[in-house]
């Protein structure tokens, strides 16, 4: 009779928080003595259980850089472990691009895992189904959970409540951490209501900035639990017209694009709120070129981008115009062609069109940057959320201020033939962003974008926006290769035996099958050809790729109107 093969099993647990990991029995315990318990329960068929415990308490699921998982990937390697045993499959990984990877690993070394509470194990082609369809289950709990929350937090802030971040200069949120209200913090009220007067007085954000910085008025001081320090600095142009924007000053929460009425006391009247509301609606209204005393007409030209763009040849691009009849066109030239000296390679751009191309470049750049929270160079969660919102209240004053806001950003910039590349001076876009230089991821300053043209050398006309959309046949087919892969996984295929089959590469496989995971709406766009410019196979394959849909989209650059 022969004997039963000895299974050497691990058991493996995880804990994402440290909640509760300083007592005597805790979640990492729970979940060991389950799984203890069911390795016993398999003694049949030759489980024994190794006395080694890969315990990883505080650690995210999101990312395989965790102390015992390390340690149980090398002893896996080297083949001290059969099996390896969770409580459930995010115990392992919450990545469907790191579960691909733990797969191929564990497989290359004749090595399985069972999840105990879902009743399966990967050594099985029913496993591998179970997994798939468990996984396809995730899915869809973690966007309803999200949905759930989301619908949590627009019900909460209609009934007027506060649901955290830090508290907006003027309040404090209330120190019963179960009462979510705001508090008026009076001194800090005092500053709030001066901003208002000065602009209420002066009717200049500029002027306001001058002011206050003399009278010692500074931004709300915050103490990070990491122990960084943000604020208790002059205020920015930018701080001081998201101050006279922001309706919680009124007594009101804002959600979106809405407000509701709020539980906190409000800091300005109603009749302050309005005046200040229409004396920035007015500045902006001219800024725009609208009706008003200081409107800016063609008998009076700027030129905002003035030594600020060359073209390829490195030759500066200088402010010229015509004259027909009454009206004055103007346009940026290569300066070679002012001299005189004929160049079909030369530039000569309308004016209104290259600023406008050059100032949608950088609102999209800042907001692709706020999407990805790539605005800071480290944070954690909060001050990303603060960094992004400051992000958002410099793209309201572009918005009001237009190319004039862009050039006090701007260094240099170079136009070549489909390419417009970009330099936001770091000193002045931190000081908008309240921000040190140091605070400043090293992508925010660089812009490097496609932009389209019309004709060349004698005239010539910008075509702003989003290029025509073009199918990508290469993603294509990697997307139809991706569902294949993981149909053939489904029937018990391995990666290796996939491999073994085409002329493709195992780490290749391994890096294109979570495609097939990708959202529906990112897999739509990829076969009309209307995905981001930015998304190539090259960036799916080097991203993490996150399971939860709404993230992949935010990864990816999909805005609400993509």
């Amino acid at each position: 009779m022969s004997q039963t093969r000895k299974i050497r099993c691990a058991i493996y647990t995880r804990k994402s928080s440290e909640e509760g990991l300083d007592q005597d029995f805790n979640s990492l315990d729970a979940q060991h003595e389950a799984c203890a318990a069911y390795v016993a329960s398999q003694k049949h068929e030759g489980w024994k259980l190794l006395p080694t415990r890969y315990d990883d308490g505080g650690k995210s699921g999101g990312t395989l850089d965790r102390p015992a998982l390390q340690q149980l990937l090398a002893d896996i390697d080297a083949g001290l472990i059969d099996m390896v045993v969770v409580y459930k499959i995010d115990r392992l990984t919450r990545s469907l691009a790191d579960f691909v990877k733990l797969v191929d690993r564990l497989e290359e070394v004749d090595c399985s895992f069972v999840s105990v509470t879902q009743a399966f194990n990967t050594s099985s082609s029913m496993g591998r189904l179970t997994l798939n369809v468990l996984l396809s289950f995730a899915q869809f709990e973690r966007e309803v959970t999200a949905e759930r929350i989301r619908d949590k937090i627009a019900a909460s802030k209609k009934k007027g409540l506060w649901m955290g971040g830090v508290s907006p200069l003027g309040y404090d949120a209330h120190p019963d951490p179960n009462t979510r209200e705001l508090v008026i913090n009076d001194i800090e009220a005092e500053t709030v209501r001066r901003i208002f007067d000065l602009y209420d007085e002066l009717h200049c954000l500029n002027a306001v900035m001058r002011r206050s910085d003399a009278e010692g008025l500074a931004s709300k001081r915050h103490v990070f639990s990491t122990g960084r320090v943000q604020g208790g600095r002059p205020f920015s142009r930018g701080q001081i017209y998201h101050i006279l924007r922001n309706p919680t000053y009124l007594g009101r929460i804002r959600h979106k694009d809405k407000s509701f009425p709020g539980r906190q006391a409000a800091i300005i009247s109603q009749g302050q709120w309005d005046r200040v509301q229409d004396k920035l609606e007015a500045t902006a209204m001219r800024r725009r070129g609208g009706v008003g005393p200081k409107t800016v007409t063609s008998a009076t030209p700027t030129a905002p981008l003035l030594g600020k763009l060359r073209d390829e040849s490195g030759d500066i691009l200088t402010p010229s115009h015509t004259q027909k009849g009454k009206q004055r066109h103007h346009y940026y030239v290569s300066n070679r062609l002012i001299s005189g000296r004929p160049d079909p390679a030369g530039w000569r751009l309308p004016a209104k069109a290259l600023e406008n191309a050059v100032t949608k470049a950088v609102t999209d750049h800042l907001r692709t940057a706020a999407q990805r929270h790539q605005v800071l160079t480290a944070s954690d969660a909060l001050t990303s959320s603060t960094a992004v919102e400051a992000v958002r209240v410099l793209m309201g004053e572009i918005e009001a201020g237009g190319i004039k806001t862009i050039s006090s950003l701007l260094v240099s910039g170079t136009i070549t033939d489909g390419r417009l590349q970009l330099h936001l001076a770091t000193g002045p876009l931190a000081k908008h962003l309240n921000l040190t230089e140091a605070d400043l991821h090293e992508a925010l300053c660089y812009i490097d974008v496609p932009f389209t043209i019309r004709r060349r050398g004698v005239e010539m006309k910008i075509v702003a926006g989003e290029m025509a959309p073009a199918r990508d046949a290469t993603l294509i087919r990697a997307l139809r290769n991706a569902h294949n892969w993981v149909a053939q996984m489904k029937t018990g295929a391995s990666v290796k035996q996939i491999a073994s089959t085409t002329t493709i590469s195992e780490s290749y496989i391994t890096r294109i099958i979570p495609m097939a995971f990708l959202s529906p709406r990112i897999q739509q766009a990829i076969l009309l050809g209307s995905q981001p410019a930015e998304l190539t196979l090259e960036t799916i394959a080097r991203s993490k790729l996150p399971i939860d849909w709404s993230a992949q989209e935010q990864i990816f650059g999909f805005t609400k109107t993509t």
